[in-house]
């Protein structure tokens, strides 16, 4: 008998958690999506970063659902989404996960918020989907070279084992804790921000049967997030693009998206790493409502 699928082991007050099923005709290429919603008013979208989950908000969405109505998702192959065999993790088939989430139910007047790689699916989807996008805020973009292997020697040396031919399967199916810990706390310019029971929840999703080979896949699929930048100008609803003053992006990175989007708005938040949603959310919960 196989084990039965594990469930979150953290509870955000206030949310609900829902399943959306694969679309009609697409031939097993799509698995079931799994997203959290919280609270009442115009549809908000959070999009998580590269190995992390819909709980990855666990501290911004209830500073958000007395304006919102709130629904973080879990991207393809991540969290408790569904993992398919075979399937792709570049930015076009996350995108499509995201979009099948604004078309399976049918929102409008959507508010796209994504945090890193979130950030990029956020951009883009907007740019596909400019009828249901009211406001797109990018917080810290993983679109630049180098990304979590700016995090640190150790981030360096398992992304690289991860992505190396023939042992990289390997390399990805082990997770210790203390190196998870280490290089997520690379993404942090406040390190206490990492509570301890977040990291035992990603080290469970990461057990999941077949997780090893998503993880591997999204990592080697990194580059077609760079490669998605060209579509940043085809947006047309307001964007604000919002940078940790310690983010792994470097000031280059940074001004090459205010060139190809020069309306946007633009803050950087002191102190804050790549994880801001982690580390500060109230500034993004500030940001957000005062424009509900």
């Amino acid at each position: 008998m196989p084990s039965p699928e594990p469930r979150p082991t953290i509870r955000i007050a206030g949310t609900t958690s829902h399943t959306l099923a694969p679309r009609a005709g697409s031939g097993g290429r799509e698995g079931t999506l799994r997203y959290l919603k919280a609270g009442t008013g115009a549809p908000l979208v959070l999009l998580h970063t590269v190995r992390t989950q819909a709980e990855h908000f666990r501290r911004l969405i209830p500073l958000l659902a007395h304006r919102y109505t709130v629904y973080a998702l879990d991207l393809p192959g991540m969290g408790y989404s569904e993992i398919v065999p075979g399937a792709s993790y570049d930015e076009p088939a996350m995108r499509t996960g995201v979009k099948r989430l604004l078309t399976g139910l049918d929102l409008n007047d959507v508010t796209l918020v994504g945090e890193s790689m979130g950030a990029v699916l956020a951009l883009t989807t907007a740019a596909d989907l400019p009828e249901r996008t009211r406001r797109v805020v990018a917080v810290n973009a993983y679109d630049f070279r180098g990304g979590i292997a700016r995090s640190g020697l150790l981030a360096r040396v398992v992304v690289g084992g991860v992505l190396a031919p023939g042992v990289g399967p390997v390399v990805a199916g082990v997770e210790p804790r203390p190196a998870l810990r280490k290089i997520l706390q690379g993404g942090l310019g406040d390190k206490s921000a990492l509570r301890e029971d977040y990291v035992d929840e990603l080290l469970q999703v990461g057990a999941r049967p077949g997780y090893p080979a998503v993880a591997r896949a999204v990592y080697q699929a990194l580059p077609s997030l760079i490669a998605a930048r060209p579509r940043y100008p085809e947006i047309k609803a307001p964007v604000h693009l919002v940078y940790g003053e310690k983010d792994w992006s470097r000031p280059s990175d940074r001004e090459a998206n205010r060139r190809l989007l020069p309306a946007a708005d633009f803050t950087q938040v002191p102190g804050a790493g790549h994880f801001i949603a982690l580390e500060r959310p109230d500034v993004l919960a500030d940001l957000l409502n005062a424009a509900a």
